[in-house]
């Protein structure tokens, strides 16, 4: 059986809900806002397709540089890298 090549690959287990979040997530994770600056982890939501993150950047942290359109801009350390990611706010969360 050949394997598939899809954004979502290898992924059964890394994105996996637990019972009780299955479902549709709430409104404010949709309409959430952050500050230039701000450090937010990125936790990716399964149940939205739009807008998330490469699954290499799942359970990173980085910090947001600016907006573009709904989504959020996020400067992150790939090893000796930095790199510019693209998600929605359905897929971060804020650092406490």
């Amino acid at each position: 059986m050949p394997h598939h090549h899809g954004p979502r690959k290898k992924t059964r287990y890394k994105w996996k809900k637990e019972i009780r979040r299955r479902g549709i997530p709430p409104v404010m994770a949709a309409i959430q806002k952050f500050e230039v600056g701000q450090k937010v982890h990125i936790v990716c939501e399964p149940s939205t397709h739009q807008g998330m993150p490469h699954r290499r950047f799942h359970g990173k942290t980085g910090t947001i540089i600016g907006q573009r359109g709904r989504a959020w801009l996020l400067q992150i350390r790939d090893g000796e890298t930095i790199k510019t990611v693209i998600a929605r706010p359905q897929h971060l969360k804020a650092q406490r």
